[in-house]
């Protein structure tokens, strides 16, 4: 697959897992550009948000690096957006892992994982497909993913997901609307499953830059 201009943008706020987002996307012939310069967002043809950790430290870096508003406007304009386990919880509303307020781009909340479990949720486990999604072309239900997660995004509005995962509960495992998709598990630690995730999603912005298309 040739590169993707105008460029795809990796957030950079100290996330610890946007090095390996931006290798795989790399070895699919995309030239990602990871940076943490607002303009560089609302510039860009494709935006990927990545994330370990809690998410009061991960808004506390958003917002010091000025990144919070430009993140809700290329949204909210149709960027297209592929949101990555912490990235994906970012967009709720609210966290019980921490006070502090989400992205609020989508309706709904970040709950833990139930008691008697081993936490956090580590290792392949597999997500079954609620509905057609481009960026899952080609990907059957089922498939198995590399989750490292303590925390799972229950979104307001059942539509919102795409894809679940049992483990001791039955929670959301991605989550698309318009422009913006998002998974709970990581794609660049998946093996050739999830690098299709990746390839279907530059696929998406070659085709987009010459005629825009709706994602469902």
């Amino acid at each position: 697959m040739r590169a993707v201009e105008p460029e795809i943008v990796v957030v950079d706020y100290g996330a610890g897992n946007l090095r390996s987002v931006a290798k795989a996307l790399e070895r699919l012939g995309a030239s990602p550009r990871v940076t943490s310069d607002p303009r560089a967002l609302l510039r860009a043809r494709g935006v990927v948000l990545p994330g370990v950790g809690s998410s009061g430290t991960a808004m506390a870096a958003l917002e010091e690096r000025r990144l919070v508003e430009p993140l809700r406007e290329l949204m909210a304009r149709g960027t297209p957006f592929f949101g990555v386990c912490l990235g994906m919880q970012l967009l709720f509303q609210t966290s019980e892992e921490d006070p502090r307020p989400c992205l609020g781009i989508l309706p709904g909340r970040v709950r833990r994982l139930p008691g008697g479990l081993k936490v956090p949720h580590m290792g392949w486990n597999q997500v079954a497909l609620l509905r057609p999604h481009p960026v899952f072309q080609d990907v059957p239900s089922g498939s198995e993913f590399y989750f490292v997660h303590s925390y799972y995004g229950e979104p307001a509005d059942a539509s919102l997901a795409l894809g679940t995962t049992d483990y001791g509960v039955t929670f959301c495992s991605a989550v698309a609307r318009g422009n913006l998709v998002a998974t709970q598990f990581h794609p660049e630690k998946s093996g050739p499953t999830g690098l299709r995730l990746y390839e279907n999603f530059l696929r998406l912005l070659v085709l987009e830059e010459a005629r825009p298309l709706p994602w469902r």
